[in-house]
């Protein structure tokens, strides 16, 4: 069944699964390093002989270059089809993780890593345009849910395969790890995923945009990374970053407007109420949960002393109840719309992030464990209904472009909500720490890291209510969704939805 008589039916069909399984095996290796180079920082720090604040540069960079190559994703589908575009980001991904275990000191290791951030940087946007390409706007829901497995279970997996490979191999594995995951992502993509969809005229690449917007967003996420070093916004060395990003997007806006259709991401998508909607809802989500995934494993691993491993075992709770949500929710949201199903993943959401508002030292594991089965549950429900419902009122031959929007925006948002809550931690740890008279070490996460286990009697009930604080920063957050949610789209179980908006241009 070819891919346009596929997208015409309303069964999941054999065709799509298996694109979609495709896009799953590709991107759980970009989504798992991430968390996996988070748990070996400290080892990596101490291997290769280098300060963490410079082995930081190891994410850092990484996330940098991330940011560097989403904008170009959109042209490149066009110009070469998806294909090409998805086989040539695994490859840059699996050859820097090759390389980056190759590394004989921190500067290789952060070359390698920005390399390797180039490949996994196309993965999102690729994958979810390729996805949407081959569901049509009927299945999306279902289509959606696929590809939010590794999302939602890289934050879960991540931290226990990290503690296992750091614990007992060395710190090369956490990147060699990834090199027969990506050789099977490469064949399956070459023997499964169609060929022949680019663009018989893309235009030529807008080198100009491309430059402006990717310089933008390294700013910000330089801007975000530094806040979150620094435990807030107000040093000028981060606020700079900032102005610069935003100053930067405005100006791109107004290169896009004069430019139209041939800018690198056309800013005129976004008068399609729909796709804005749900765009702005997806930053939301990214702030409200993405952001609140930080502050778990903190907890459990400063407060309650457990290792990277016995972390990752207790927010597993979390992975299940995503699973069970996403399958449900993606054959609701098809049947009936997004905007039914969102609202009750945020009251669950909600629901499930309640009881860590009140955390103490000794909180019980299995409470704590049934609220986050109820919350994944809730992530489940909000992230990929509301990235489906984004892409279900475009035309499929504007998908490649507005995907690496989304991917921005998701991008941006995770971090932005990651600095909130980090800045909201550390910050009320200082006032308690100050009000006991105990000077403050450090700052941003760094402060809370670097607390010694024999302060924590003393220190271990001021964390866990700072924690505490947090998580009512993430309640709030989350619950700020709510407001977008309620204007995605919506429509009787079983009615026809219309194929698609031909063009927001």
């Amino acid at each position: 069944m070819d891919t346009a008589s596929a997208a015409s039916s309303d069964e999941l069909d054999r065709g799509v699964i298996v694109t979609g399984l495709v896009i799953v095996a590709g991107m759980i290796m970009v989504v798992l390093d991430t968390t996996i180079v988070n748990v070996a920082l400290d080892a990596l720090s101490t291997e290769l002989g280098a300060p963490l604040s410079t082995t930081q540069w190891v994410v850092t960079g990484y996330l940098l270059a991330v940011a560097l190559v989403i904008p170009l994703t959109g042209w490149a589908m066009d110009r070469f089809g998806s294909k090409p575009t998805w086989l040539t980001a695994v490859t840059l991904f699996v050859l820097g993780s090759a390389l980056c275990a190759t590394a004989w000191s921190v500067e290789s290791l952060v070359f390698f890593r920005v390399l390797q951030g180039l490949g996994g940087g196309m993965l999102l946007p690729a994958g979810q345009a390729i996805i949407t390409r081959a569901a049509g706007p009927n299945r999306l829901g279902r289509a959606m849910s696929i590809i939010g497995v590794p999302m939602l279970l890289g934050p879960v997996l991540g931290p226990v395969l990290g503690g296992l490979l750091v614990e007992y191999t060395g710190w090369h594995w956490i990147f060699l790890v990834n090199v027969p995951v990506g050789a099977v992502a490469i064949a399956l993509a070459v023997w499964k995923l169609p060929a022949g969809d680019a663009l018989p005229d893309p235009g030529k690449l807008d080198l100009r945009g491309l430059v402006l917007l990717s310089g933008s967003l390294v700013c910000l996420l330089y801007g975000l990374s530094e806040a979150a070093s620094h435990g807030g916004f107000g040093e000028w060395g981060v606020l700079g970053w900032l102005l610069a990003g935003a100053a930067g997007l405005a100006v791109y806006t107004w290169h896009s407007l004069n430019r139209g259709s041939a800018s690198i991401i056309d800013v005129r998508l976004l008068g399609d109420r729909l796709f804005a909607g749900a765009t702005f809802a997806v930053f939301l989500v990214a702030i409200g949960l993405f952001g609140g995934m930080l502050l778990l494993p903190l907890y459990y691993q400063t407060v309650r002393g457990e290792g990277a491993l016995g972390a990752g075992l207790l927010l597993a709770p979390q992975g299940l109840g995503a699973i069970v949500a996403m399958v449900i929710g993606g054959r609701l949201v098809d049947r009936i719309g997004a905007g039914y199903v969102v609202p009750v993943g945020v009251l669950l959401a909600l629901i499930g992030t309640f009881p860590f508002t009140q955390v103490g030292t000794d909180t019980s594991y299995v409470w704590l464990s049934v609220a986050l089965f109820v919350r994944g549950m809730g992530l489940g429900s909000v992230m990929m209904p509301t990235m489906a419902a984004a892409y279900s009122g475009l035309d499929r031959d504007i998908v490649s472009r507005a995907a690496p929007t989304l991917s921005a925006i998701q991008q941006v948002g995770a971090s932005l909500g990651s600095v909130l809550l980090v800045t909201a931690l550390t910050q009320r740890l200082t006032e308690q720490l100050d009000a006991e008279g105990i000077g403050a070490a450090g700052g941003g996460a760094d402060q809370i890291s670097t607390v010694p286990p024999e302060a924590l009697p003393i220190v271990g009930p001021l964390l866990a209510n700072a924690f505490g604080f947090a998580f009512w920063v993430a309640f709030a957050l989350t619950a700020v969704i709510i407001l977008p949610a309620l204007f995605l789209p919506r429509h009787r179980s079983g009615a026809p939805k219309e194929t698609a908006v031909a063009s927001a241009v």
